[in-house]
């Protein structure tokens, strides 16, 4: 009978036990599901925060200190153009947000996937309006720059570096196209006033130029970028004035206007894979012999189209002027100023 009374103690303790570790159990899986609970709930909240803060369209920062500077910011751009804005200030936070509108009429929209302190955007409305906004922590904005205003200039002669906007074109404009592709062009295509871009290279005007492409490429460091572009662009003509039939000539301080007639055009090769077209004219009648005999224009382009630059290739002999690819003078429309013509070598 003890054995009895002593087994039954025995089991009512194991009992005891293994109902008190269950409860634990429970308590502890309802204690880390209240926690993962309060976890997710913490990040919707934040999420929704984050999403009040920057994703209402409607906002006004009327109140937000401006100081905040806007570098990089270039007098014009051409349409399509990329741009690159940076937003300076001695605040020490790095939540950016960059917000956009194509006019002041119109309400700020959140740019997306610019975060940084820089601001890279395609020129595609004239007088569009790009505000930067420095936030804090708790997403209160802090500090903003001054609007600044993008504006799109494509000159009266519709000059800019696109060279199309299908496939097709660009591989043209990169020296890709078949023979059939090839057509005649009037002189007209380059008619015009001129100027030469070698003064813009001496004067150091291109330095930046030069750096760009090295920063672009591993092939030249700038010094040697600008000893190859100084050799291609060295000429004494320094500006070309095209009307009709008539080609002027300013060298040295003096003109010489010749008369010249389409002749006709040559595909070349290059050593590249790819290939170019110079279009040839031949001066006629009894003209001044400080004129050219044969003038070549180089320019991309491989049918009747307005030019917006061009290489030009001069002198007596047309054979030895096809064998010539080290020496091209470049010329860019005169009503082109130095920053102008910057931004177009860079974009070239």
């Amino acid at each position: 009978m003890k054995r009895f009374w002593q087994l039954g103690i025995i089991l009512a303790l194991f009992s005891f036990l293994f109902i008190a570790g269950c409860q634990s159990g429970n308590d502890e899986a309802d204690s880390q599901e209240e926690g993962t609970d309060s976890q997710e709930e913490a990040e919707g909240n934040h999420e929704e925060e984050h999403d009040h803060d920057h994703g209402d369209e409607a906002v006004s920062f009327d109140d937000v200190p401006e100081n905040i500077q806007i570098e990089g910011l270039s007098d014009h751009y051409h349409t399509g153009d990329v741009f690159k804005l940076e937003a300076v200030t001695e605040e020490d936070f790095d939540h950016w947000h960059w917000y956009i509108r194509d006019s002041s009429e119109e309400e700020w929209v959140v740019a997306e996937d610019q975060y940084e302190d820089s601001y890279i955007g395609d020129a595609e409305v004239d007088g569009q309006e790009v505000l930067a906004v420095l936030y804090d922590g708790d997403h209160e904005p802090v500090a903003k720059s001054p609007v600044t205003e993008i504006t799109i200039d494509d000159h009266e002669h519709g000059h800019h570096h696109h060279h199309g906007d299908d496939e097709e074109s660009q591989q043209i404009y990169e020296g890709y196209f078949e023979d059939e592709q090839v057509e005649d062009r009037p002189l007209a295509d380059w008619e015009g006033d001129w100027q030469s871009i070698y003064p813009y290279l001496e004067d150091g005007s291109l330095d930046e130029v030069f750096e760009h492409k090295a920063e672009e490429s591993d092939d030249m460091t700038a010094d040697e970028y600008k000893d190859y572009y100084t050799t291609g662009y060295e000429t004494d003509v320094e500006r070309i004035v095209i009307e009709g039939d008539e080609i002027t000539f300013y060298q040295n301080g003096e003109e010489h206007t010749g008369t010249y007639a389409y002749d006709s055009y040559e595909i070349l090769e290059y050593e590249a894979g790819n290939r170019g077209v110079r279009y040839i004219f031949e001066l006629e009648g009894d003209a001044d012999e400080n004129l050219p005999a044969y003038i070549q224009f180089s320019d991309h382009g491989i049918a009747p189209g307005e030019s917006w630059h061009f290489h030009l290739y001069m002198g007596d002999d047309n054979a030895d002027l096809l064998e010539e690819m080290d020496h091209w003078p470049t010329y860019y429309p005169s009503d082109l100023d130095t920053d102008e013509i910057v931004h177009e070598l860079i974009a070239h």
